[in-house]
């Protein structure tokens, strides 16, 4: 038999071990994340979704990429060199090749980098891309990035998936995916010179890899389908609970990011910053772990869990240290002032995703804010809202990337001061001005409470106790190809 019918056939076993619902100890490990299949097939489409990421990381790297850790390694760019104080990345390139066997040039990789930083420029302009002003190919394996002023977080920016080098025919690994009805077959690349027709991958070295609803990735994995499910939310987690699992298995990330509610310009109500700042203080964020289950869940009442690159540490609300019910107090009269100038408040349109973590999220919002007075009304994602939930990890460590999340260029109700110190603050000559002007811009941001913090997000994964590898990432990453099969 050729090599290339005998591969097909490998294939035809794992797909019928599939089928089965069995997963082999010597067969392809066999995960599912929480997500579409739309986000598999079209990641970019589909960013941030926890499919989304996982795909492109897995078939598509970009110039680095992050381990399990978090560390920056290499991945399309076999290594770099840092020069002129940080305004000058240089990176060289591996030898590589697209899914169809042409060779990966730099050439293709820089305009392809620039396409991508200039979208996510767009989109925020005085954000981390801020000083990008060229990616220039050097050579045929050479490409330079230059900076008006020095980025020390570029590295952590390039590690994103949004940031991965990818063609029409796909990416450049260090996984090719073959498609099936309901999964997909991840491959490891081999060398560059492999043309792939004489090469036999073991088993245990592919991945099958499947989008499902969060009850059913639950549902597999106690029937022992999958070894891996990832991609948990706090929404998604009461199905654990009730599926009990063994605790053993549930591993949780220990995740930096945004989990709160982003105010929208709809009206009167939430457009009164006294009201604002009414609603936030009504809500008892200390109840939040005891209703989902975490026991060691941060929450908190500030959207800078640590003071990262400020000059300073973060800025608290006006009113951190009152209990609840002084809160409350203060927060009811606000809304009577209001009540007494505007009459009755019209219930708050609070979008929330689906899932039985966001339904006990919405009963603790709802009976928060009827103890001021004011009543909720969940609504879809989709629909108009007052107050959209945001559940992100940040992509790296830095006061920017709060900033920018909750600012006016996100079209949520913003501080336009705030907006301006951060504009001159990527104008800033030096790097001491520029922390000094974002922390202006923090201290504007907190003032105009536009942006209710809950706390840390929550990220969540069921690891099979025949799985080794596994390491709880801050950064809810989790390369595939760093997983092993457990031999004892």
């Amino acid at each position: 038999m050729s090599p290339r019918p005998f591969a097909h056939l490998l294939i035809l076993m794992f797909a019928t071990a599939l089928a089965a619902c069995s997963e082999r100890e010597s067969g392809p490990v066999v995960v599912s994340v929480i997500g579409t299949r739309a986000q598999l097939a079209e990641p970019l489409k589909g960013l941030p979704s926890p499919a989304s990421k996982l795909i492109l990381e897995s078939t598509a790297q970009g110039l680095v990429a992050f381990d399990a850790a978090g560390d920056i390694l290499p991945a399309l760019a076999q290594r770099w060199i840092v020069e002129e104080d940080g305004r000058s990345y240089i990176f060289r390139l591996r030898r590589a090749t697209w899914p169809n066997g042409a060779r990966v040039t730099a050439k293709e990789v820089a305009r392809m980098l620039e396409v991508r930083i200039e979208s996510i420029r767009a989109l925020d302009p005085d954000g981390p891309f801020d000083a990008v002003q060229e990616v220039v190919p050097m050579t045929g394996e050479v490409i330079e990035i230059r900076l008006s002023a020095a980025r020390p977080m570029l590295l952590q920016l390039l590690a994103q998936p949004q940031l991965a080098i990818l063609s029409r025919d796909g990416g450049t690994g260090p996984y090719r995916q073959e498609r099936w009805a309901r999964a997909l077959m991840l491959t490891p690349v081999g060398d560059a010179t492999d043309t792939g027709d004489d090469r036999i991958v073991p088993p245990a070295d592919r991945r099958i890899l499947r989008a499902d609803r969060a009850a059913l990735a639950v549902v597999r994995f106690r029937a022992e389908q999958v070894s891996l499910v990832l991609g948990g939310r706090f929404s998604d987690l009461p199905l654990v609970q009730a599926a009990r699992i063994d605790s053993r298995a549930i591993r949780t990330d220990p995740v930096h990011g945004l989990l709160g509610l982003s105010f929208a310009r709809t009206g009167p109500l939430v457009e009164d910053g006294a009201v604002r700042a009414a609603i936030s203080m009504a809500i008892d964020r200390e109840r939040l772990p005891a209703l989902l289950g975490l026991g060691r869940w941060a929450v908190g009442d500030q959207f800078l869990p640590q003071q990262f690159d400020l000059p300073r540490p973060p800025t608290a609300p006006a009113w951190a240290g009152l209990s609840i019910e002084e809160r409350r107090t203060q927060a009811r009269a606000a809304i009577v002032r209001w009540r007494d100038g505007h009459g009755a408040p019209p219930p708050l349109r609070i979008a929330l995703p689906s899932g039985p973590g966001s339904t006990l999220l919405f009963g603790l919002l709802a009976t928060d804010l009827a103890q001021i007075g004011l009543t909720a009304q969940r609504v879809a994602p989709a629909e108009n809202a007052d107050l959209r939930l945001i559940d992100e990890v940040a992509p790296y460590d830095s006061a920017i990337w709060y900033l920018g999340r909750i600012g006016c260029m996100r079209r949520i109700n913003c501080s336009p001061l705030a907006e301006e110190k951060m504009q001159e603050a990527s104008l800033a000559s030096t790097m001491a001005d520029r922390l000094a002007l974002l922390a202006e811009a923090e201290a504007l941001m907190v003032a105009h409470n536009g942006y209710i913090a809950l706390g840390a997000p929550v990220r969540w994964s069921l690891v099979s106790r025949r799985l080794a590898g596994f390491t709880p990432s801050p950064r809810a990453r989790h390369p595939l190809n760093h997983l092993l099969r457990d031999p004892n």
